[in-house]
């Protein structure tokens, strides 16, 4: 019996994300070659097992791009021209996906990391239960998406759809600001810390952790707040006259506004979302759509802009005809505001329980 062929996969740079991302397809039996602007890095890539060789692979059906934000889109070009199915992992999507109307391209951006930095942080287990946000658009290709949104699942990521702008808006407030403020803190008690020697000793477990994401690569944020910067301001404006409302309310010792502000915080913090729900909880919703590419970006943004999480998806193509399935796999809690939502658009929708 003949052993089937790996499937095969590009990456192009081979930091903390892309090197994640050759050992985590690796231990699941991808081909990966890897290749790299520093060829030392590549050999350390290659030593360490997190490629399978180095350099270009013309016949890899996937590329991913994870160098800084700033070289995705001439790095894409480049891998589109070649043929495939090309994604990358920045942390920014307007831009990039403005400038990359190729059908092959799909925009993504797991929301993984970690405070390690290049080659030596590498975990294969990174996008576990990890949000992987895909930012289709109406020239992405149905089979480039559905391509892309099965790597990423297959890696245990939860899939997200969202409009590149919208995504660039909302990571403003829950990835790039957080960042700032916690690099904002670290150097602030870095900075007392030169008068006062035992400061950083005493820093408790609330300190570190909220201080954590501070040791990440600096390297990578001038892009990102290059970029994304109209987003990140407001967030920042927004921040800041909090702070000031608090600073307030400090100084003239008002304990209720100071209890309010943190039972709403708390309560905010405990009521986050922590992943998909169980078999028995989540619903798949199809959905008949004509075959053509706008019809994916339709669906999945209309349903992303109002809340409904997208767990995982299938597109069905007819034999016959112009016309395919779109299988969508929701809690079943959303599915009244779907069902409405899609058919206030013409779209005809059956829904089935899954097995629990």
């Amino acid at each position: 019996m003949t052993t089937p062929a790996p499937r095969r996969a590009q990456v192009v740079g081979l930091g903390l994300i892309g090197g994640s991302l050759g050992a985590a397809l690796r231990a699941r039996g991808w081909h990966v070659t890897g290749s790299d602007l520093d060829p030392a890095r590549e050999q350390r890539a290659r030593s360490a097992g997190v490629v399978d060789e180095v350099g270009e692979d013309p016949a890899a059906p996937v590329t991913l791009v994870a160098t800084p934000a700033g070289e995705v889109v001439g790095v894409a070009r480049a891998a589109l021209a070649r043929g495939g199915v090309v994604t990358d992992v920045a942390g920014i999507k307007g831009p990039i996906v403005a400038a990359l109307p190729e059908a092959g391209f799909v925009g993504g951006h797991p929301m993984a990391g970690s405070e390690q930095q290049g080659l030596d942080g590498t975990d294969p287990d990174m996008f576990e239960g990890a949000t992987w946000v895909l930012t289709p658009t109406a020239t992405t290709s149905p089979d480039a998406y559905a391509t892309v949104q099965s790597i990423a699942s297959s890696l245990g990521a939860l899939v997200v759809a969202v409009p590149p702008d919208r995504h660039d808006e909302l990571v403003a407030l829950v990835s790039h600001v957080p960042h700032l403020t916690a690099a904002t803190l670290m150097n602030l008690a870095a900075d007392s810390a030169l008068e006062h020697g035992t400061l950083l000793r005493l820093a408790a477990g609330g300190f570190r952790d909220m201080t954590r994401i501070a040791a990440g690569d600096p390297g990578i944020w001038p892009d990102i707040c290059a970029d994304n910067r109209s987003a990140i301001v407001e967030v920042l404006d927004a921040l800041i006259a909090q702070l000031g409302g608090l600073r307030a309310a400090v100084e003239g010792a008002d304990r209720k506004l100071v209890l309010d502000h943190l039972e709403r915080a708390s309560e905010a913090r405990r009521n986050l979302p922590v992943g998909a729900p169980a078999p028995s909880e989540s619903v798949e919703v199809r959905v008949p759509v004509p075959d053509r590419p706008a019809v994916l970006a339709e669906v999945t943004t209309l349903l992303a802009e109002v809340g409904v999480n997208i767990y995982d998806i299938e597109i069905a193509h007819s034999a016959e005809g112009e016309r395919g399935v779109l299988v969508l796999v929701v809690s079943a809690a959303a599915v009244p505001l779907a069902r409405e939502l899609l058919a206030g658009r013409g779209y005809r929708v059956s829904v089935r329980r899954l097995e629990g």
